[in-house]
């Protein structure tokens, strides 16, 4: 992985490479006319300079909105800073004010999505197997909505925000008539998070931002199929050319004598790493756990790549421990193929 890093590090961005409905959707969000208008010039194939389009809008306003304008600088539009600052509105130029729906996770369907071993016997240390094992179908269907939202910002000076967030994440015997259908798991994670931005060069890399944060993760099913975990976690942002990292380590948090899962750590050990490779509107990453302690772990490789507008088709392979709560201790392979959106 290093050397893929190293590899196509190296590879200049082109302005081609630019996803316009992208570039337009990081405008939207610009609260202050005079810099969404210089936000939108900036988008590749835009007819006129945004200096024209500025002294044209300047004769509209009055006077004391000239020193508000005059900040509306060319650079400083959410087009020119990174994904990453775009997706957690990191400075003044990102910032979209609060309580409004973003996308969180990569929200998609999976209408088939194939496990090489279907976990139908799940137990745990404190959980015995279920008495009746269903006649689980290896080919279900998949899906995830998540979405987020800013409840603060700028909590010290002009750093700080606070997001919310929740995360469903669902599968679905759908093709299976025999056991008349069901849901087979669902995982549900609501989180709140502290976004801070660091700003830092290190090795040749940005260390834009620091997340400090609370997840609590369930399925909300009784014993003795109920699965679930609280964790705080510190995930930190790293960009270079086309590439970003999260790297989150995790601390569990549990309540004594209230455990359906207590061997969870040594399946999906104490953190994960996220690195993404983006290439004009292709999108390929690769999401790692590792449990040193009991050498088990997992990988997920995902590509997203365009079909129209906000729509992508969606690749997803995994293998290893945990792909849902109910097979944290499970190992399998899936790959699942769909459709993404609001990449």
């Amino acid at each position: 992985m290093l050397c893929l890093l190293a590899v196509f590090t190296a590879i200049p961005l082109r302005a081609e490479d630019i996803d316009p409905q992208e570039a337009v959707d990081a405008c939207r969000v610009v609260e202050d006319p005079l810099r969404r208008l210089a936000c939108y010039d900036r988008i590749p194939g835009a007819d006129v300079t945004a200096q024209d389009e500025l002294a044209e809008t300047l004769e509209m306003f009055p006077d004391e909105t000239v020193p508000v304008a005059a900040a509306a600088t060319v650079d400083d539009t959410p087009v020119n800073r990174s994904r990453m600052m775009r997706r957690w509105e990191l400075d003044d130029a990102t910032h979209g004010g609060r309580l409004r729906v973003r996308r969180h996770e990569p929200v998609y369907l999976l209408p088939g999505r194939w496990s090489s071993d279907p976990n139908d016997n799940p137990a745990t240390p404190n959980q015995p197997r279920p008495a009746r094992r269903p006649d689980l179908d290896a080919i279900e269907v998949k899906f995830q909505l998540s979405l987020k939202t800013k409840v603060a910002d700028n909590l010290f000076g002009n750093n700080g925000d606070v997001w919310v967030g929740f995360t469903q994440q669902s599968n679905w015997q759908a093709y299976n008539s025999v056991e008349s259908e069901p849901f087979r798991e669902t995982n549900y994670a609501p989180e709140a998070m502290l976004a801070w931005r660091t700003g830092l060069d290190l090795f040749g890399w940005r260390w834009q931002m620091l997340n400090l944060g609370f997840v609590h993760q369930s399925n909300g099913r009784a014993d003795p199929l109920s699965r679930s975990w609280n964790r705080l976690y510190a995930m930190f942002g790293f960009e270079r050319g086309n590439f970003e990292v999260y790297a989150r380590p995790w601390l569990r948090v549990e309540a004594d004598g209230d455990d359906d899962n207590p061997d969870i750590e040594d399946f999906l050990g104490h953190g994960d790493v996220r690195v993404i490779w983006r290439r004009g509107k292709h999108d390929v990453s690769f999401l790692g756990r590792y449990a040193p302690d009991d050498n088990r772990g997992a990988i997920q490789a995902d590509w997203h790549w365009p079909l129209r507008g906000d729509l992508k088709a969606y690749l997803q392979v995994f293998h290893g421990y945990g792909e849902t709560l109910i097979d944290y201790n499970h190992r399998q392979t899936t790959i699942g193929l769909g459709v993404s959106l609001v990449q």
